[in-house]
């Protein structure tokens, strides 16, 4: 029955964008905090526009209600200035788990007929 309510709300901090300042000759982290703000489980996972510059660790797993993760943003060096960093940006996706089911994340609760919501955070780089 979990599938027919639309997930709750996430916060995530930062709440708007991901700032990484230079220089960009190492790799940067950055945490984000994920609180599951709703009264349900659900499982999340990370998408990222630039799979080779972005990482995210851990990309994916699942929160009760008022849970909170620290999740690890990582970009990796790069050339500043030669590389187009317009469109880069991390995305989390959300969605009820199914009644009953264990807190291990499986991909499959966003494939079926569920509500899946997200959220974009654009990436920023600071010369």
């Amino acid at each position: 029955m979990a599938q027919s309510i639309p997930p709750g709300d996430i916060i995530t901090q930062p709440n708007a964008k991901v700032v990484f300042n230079a220089p960009y000759d190492d790799k940067h982290t950055y945490h984000i905090k994920v609180i599951n703000a709703g009264g349900r489980r659900i499982g999340w996972a990370f998408k990222t526009t630039n799979m080779k510059r972005l990482g995210v660790d851990p990309p994916c797993g699942a929160l009760d209600p008022k849970e909170t993760i620290l999740v690890a943003v990582s970009c990796d060096a790069f050339d500043f200035g030669q590389e187009d960093t317009n469109n880069d940006r991390i995305t989390i996706e959300w969605t009820n788990t199914p009644d009953g089911a264990a807190k291990q994340f499986r991909r499959e609760w966003f494939q079926g007929d569920g509500m899946v919501r997200r959220k974009n955070l654009p990436i920023e780089y600071n010369p």
